[in-house]
């Protein structure tokens, strides 16, 4: 074991007995961190095959240094490798060594140099296993990935305690950024394209659509969220959408413009006039389950009446939005009193948007309206 400060070159002993097994050899970087030496090597996608990795899925938790694999996140990352083979990014894995190692550095060098590993060493992974499995799922189907490299971070001989408190720390810090924020740098994505697209053209969006955050804060000056837009946005073209990122974009944004007529209050706010959270608090439509409710209804409206949508559009304005309304909003918009995003909420609302254009309701929406109306009886 190296000791916790930067460890002299093993000595001729120790050499010796490293040149009589077997042994790994892998270029590196070396460094040092909380007075611990660490090494940084680039392995090749084969790599991940070859070199065998310690499988604790078989321990009790209290033993294992990871969590287990979870199988089905890897299909999910693999075709993300898959669908993008040209600009695809992985960070590095995170990987102890139960070993002895030699380092030999180079001439006139201290810090680049040769990790020799033995053949046997077990290798464990304390970031990063969902990463490897998706790489070796994905080689199977593009074997040309195969030279390919990914760093990996060794830390050496450091016990079950330390590759425990490891994986904790690793992942104490690792916030998940928010869906709208993710959605907003993400330009591979149609429907995030789109909704952006539409937000940046729209007079009437641009300014109420926060297009960061996932959900508003009390204070904020905003009506809605990208990620609650982008639903909407999707289920607005669905069926419709020609493929054709601008004209996609000019139809939605015909259509969110012709709602937002019938919403003065939008406008004020946009306008200064009125702060948001005092809309959001006094009205469902000012919340993304109506955004979504509306699009969906919009969508019918879009495919059966293309031609005089806009003048049937009106009849939304005769919807008593208010949230003090509770005989039409409980148990369709709002849960005790407060907005509910779930599914079945999102199709209740719908439903009553539906009603005041006059459209059918579909099959599957028939049968959630008439279970919201049983329990409403019962």
């Amino acid at each position: 074991t190296l000791s916790r400060m930067t460890p002299p070159r093993p000595s001729v002993a120790a050499s010796e007995r490293m040149d009589t097994v077997p042994t790994l050899a892998f270029p590196v970087i070396r460094g040092v961190q909380a007075q611990r030496e660490y090494y940084v090597a680039m392995w090749s996608l084969r790599m991940m095959k070859q070199v065998s990795i310690f499988n604790e899925d078989e321990l009790p938790p209290e033993m294992r240094a990871q969590r287990t694999l979870n199988k089905s996140r890897i299909p999910e990352i693999s075709n993300y490798i898959l669908d993008n083979p040209s600009d695809y990014v992985f960070s590095a894995l995170t990987v102890s060594i139960d070993s002895n190692v030699q380092f030999e550095g180079l001439p006139g060098q201290d810090k680049l140099g040769i990790l020799r590993v033995p053949m046997e060493a077990k290798f464990i992974i304390n970031d990063g296993q969902h990463r490897r499995a998706a790489i070796m799922e994905a080689l199977e189907q593009r074997p040309e990935l195969a030279h390919e490299t990914i760093p990996v971070v060794f830390f050496l001989d450091i016990g079950l305690e330390r590759c425990q408190q490891m994986f904790a720390d690793l992942n104490r810090h690792a916030i998940r950024p928010s869906r709208s924020i993710g959605l907003l740098y993400d330009h591979r994505n149609a429907k995030a394209k789109l909704a952006k697209l539409v937000i940046l053209k729209s007079d009437a969006f641009r300014e109420i659509v926060d297009m960061e955050k996932s959900s508003l804060a009390r204070r904020s000056r905003k009506l809605f969220t990208l990620s609650a837009f982008h639903n909407a946005c999707a289920d607005l073209v669905e069926g419709l959408a020609t493929g054709d990122l601008n004209e996609d974009a000019d139809l939605a944004r015909g259509f969110w413009e012709a709602v937002a007529t019938h919403f003065p209050a939008w406008g004020q706010v946009r306008g200064g006039r009125i702060p948001a959270s005092e809309v959001r608090e006094g009205f469902i439509h000012s919340h993304g389950i109506a955004l979504q409710a509306i699009a969906r209804a919009g969508n019918a409206l879009l495919k059966k009446h293309p031609n005089d949508w806009k003048k049937r559009l009106a009849l939304i304005a005769k919807i008593d939005w208010s949230r003090s309304n509770a005989v039409l909003w409980e148990g369709r918009a709002l849960i005790g009193g407060k907005v509910s995003k779930s599914s079945t909420n999102v199709t209740l609302t719908c439903n009553v948007v539906k009603e005041a254009l006059r459209l059918p309701l579909e099959p599957e929406e028939e049968k959630v309206e008439k279970a919201y109306r049983k329990r409403a009886r019962a």
